[in-house]
């Protein structure tokens, strides 16, 4: 059935049979969408939350709660002119497969949000414009900064999407805004490589940070991932940002099927070219937007400014570099980077500072699930003694122990998965002291990691928790894993606390 009429929020949905894939927030926002519109809406879930499956029927909207490791009849029955799927359905799962071999049409969420953004306009009657961003690592930073950065220059913008706020309910939300900054995953990314022209979004500007292995068992291929990262750029219409230290994101831009008119973009932690963000002598610098870009540069703001907000770590300022060259395409100011900036803090679990004690530093960075966000880490804390394993997502962990692990102070194991992370030490770290977390309750496995890491530690050494893993194998998520690091650090240093040493425990709360 072909549904490119459906291009606005005023369009003729209703009646439209649409089945919902997931009942996750991504899921009840589509089905929240759909019933206003007025269309004929069923979901199917393999579970859901309490308060949904309550609010569900309060919408008008059905829900089948099943397994779908099969195609239900309840779904055949129903015949669905279109299935909008939450971003947990591989593209090998057996539903989605039915689907494509029906010809159904097959939408993400951020395809329906493209689909009705113009709900509410702003006062020249235009819908807000989007930013997209996506990357193997940084995304929700560069999102939150790029946000922050639009709004101290004026604008009323907001961070959504993959960050946690369905892009869907900022849409609808009835305040508007002049710009929508979201933040995309491969999964999502995947299924808006589907969409025709009509669900195709056309951003300002977009940039994706960088590329390495991960969610290749959800793509089935380093090369599928790496497709879906490349629709990020497509339609954008004034800058294109990619990273110069990473090939892959500037091959994504030469390929990509653009507006006429729209500029590559540069960023990386060298001396910038024209068209270029870089470093200059300690300084970020803007060699993009400014008319006599080949012969100057604008000040964004000193490194060392940056180190003393926590912003310092080399991957840090590549993402505020990033996130500068996207909010300067929408007209911000480079004082208003500046701005910005000085107030800006990084969510939790991302190279957070837990304590000082003794002389030895421990960090928070659960967030580093995949080896090219440790190996980040690894070089912002160089000799560190390395937290690290958990649940490896078909990715191989050699190279990064080569690369980095190699120059660790020493490592200490946990998840279930050790053996292919020990293995690797064994291979191309052998000299590495190697300690193994063993416990079967999640309550004690980060006791029993500052157990090791105390008994070890010395005047000056860091312990940095980045995992290079998921988190699912012993915890509930990469916070939880956080969390929990970050409590066993607090009660070892309150056993500590009678001894005659200088303790800087950070707040919980900052």
């Amino acid at each position: 059935m072909n549904l490119d009429h459906l291009t606005s929020w005023y369009s003729d949905w209703k009646g439209l049979r649409v089945a919902v894939l997931g009942l996750s927030s991504t899921g009840f926002s589509v089905a929240d969408t759909l019933a206003e519109l007025g269309s004929t809406v069923r979901v199917f879930t393999e579970s859901s939350s309490e308060e949904y499956a309550r609010l569900l029927p309060v919408i008008g909207v059905e829900l089948v709660e099943k397994s779908l490791q099969e195609v239900p009849a309840d779904l055949i029955d129903f015949a669905p002119e279109v299935v909008i799927a939450s971003p947990g359905f591989a593209p090998h799962h057996p539903v989605i497969q039915w689907v494509q071999e029906q010809g159904i049409a097959l939408w993400g969420d951020i395809e329906l949000a493209w689909r009705v953004r113009d709900k509410v306009t702003r006062a020249d009657g235009s819908p807000a414009d989007w930013i997209l961003i996506t990357g193997t690592n940084g995304k929700t930073t560069t999102t939150r900064m790029t946000a922050s950065m639009l709004v101290a220059g004026g604008l009323k913008a907001a961070p959504c999407g993959n960050i946690g706020v369905p892009i869907l309910d900022a849409v609808r939300d009835p305040e508007g805004f002049d710009a929508l900054v979201v933040e995309l995953s491969s999964h999502q990314l995947w299924y808006l490589g589907l969409a025709t022209p009509a669900g195709q979004p056309v951003p300002v500007a977009s940039v994706c940070l960088n590329l390495a292995d991960d969610h290749l068992i959800w793509h089935g291929s380093f090369e599928a991932y790496r497709d879906a990262k490349a629709v990020v750029y497509r339609n954008t219409t004034i800058a294109c940002v990619y990273n110069k230290a990473d090939i892959a994101t500037r091959d994504m831009v030469e390929d990509a099927d653009v507006i006429e008119g729209a500029r590559a973009i540069g960023f990386d932690l060298g001396v910038p070219g024209p068209s270029d963000f870089g470093v200059v002598e300690g300084l970020l610098v803007d060699r993009a937007f400014l008319d006599d870009r080949r012969n100057a540069a604008l000040e964004l703001i000193e490194v060392d400014t940056l180190a003393k907000l926590n912003l310092g770590a080399p991957h840090i300022v590549a993402n505020i570099l990033a996130a500068a060259a996207l909010s300067r395409s929408l007209g911000i100011t480079a004082e208003d980077v500046n701005t910005a900036l000085q107030t800006f803090r990084l969510d939790p679990h991302r190279i957070e500072l837990i304590a000082r004690v003794a002389g030895v530093t421990w960090v928070d960075d659960s967030k580093a699930t995949n080896p090219h966000a440790a190996a980040s880490s690894l070089t912002a804390f160089p000799g560190a003694v390395w937290v690290v394993g958990g649940q490896l997502k078909g990715v191989d962990i050699s190279d990064l122990v080569a690369a980095r692990g190699v120059k660790a102070r020493a490592a200490i194991v946990i998840g279930t998965e050790r053996h292919a992370v020990v293995e690797a030490f064994a291979r191309h770290a052998p000299n590495v002291p190697l300690f193994e977390a063993v416990a079967t309750d999640t309550e004690e496995v980060m006791d029993a990691v500052v157990r090791i890491a105390a008994e070890i530690v010395t005047d000056g050494d860091v312990v940095l928790l980045a995992p290079a893993a998921a988190s699912f194998d012993q915890f509930t998520g990469y916070d939880q894993r956080g969390e929990l690091f970050a409590q066993a650090v607090r009660n070892w240093a309150e056993k500590e606390s009678g001894d005659d040493q200088q303790h800087d425990v950070a707040d919980p709360e900052h």
